[in-house]
């Protein structure tokens, strides 16, 4: 459980489905690893996105999961993650060869329109 001093932080995943594998791969991550790394990391929540569209730099993933993270030390966030992986079922269906993880602390207020 974050402490007093805990900051908000970003998770941001970019993954592909294996070839072939693609609703194998939709199926799991939404219906079960999203939910599995919630409850193995104690972190606060999980969305998926797909990508629709883009400008400049092409991304190299269509597929994004986020998540919102209470720490205190950025460095815990990754070892959180993967002291965890044990405790979630791994999926052939994910490629590992070309998943990537970010994980993004706050430079500032968050900005909000009402």
């Amino acid at each position: 459980m974050p402490g007093k001093n805990a900051m908000k932080h970003v998770v941001v995943v970019l993954t592909e489905p294996t070839a072939g594998r693609e609703a194998e791969y939709n199926d799991y991550y939404e219906n079960l690893h999203l939910d599995e790394v919630l409850a193995s990391t104690g972190w606060h929540s999980a969305q998926r996105f797909e990508l629709v569209d883009e400008q400049g730099m092409k991304c190299p993933h269509r597929y994004l999961a986020y998540y919102e993270v209470e720490a205190e030390d950025s460095a815990s966030i990754l070892r959180t993650l993967n002291a965890t992986r044990g405790q979630r079922v791994q999926s052939e269906a994910l490629n590992k060869a070309t998943a990537g993880v970010w994980v993004f602390a706050p430079t500032g207020p968050r900005h909000q329109h009402d």
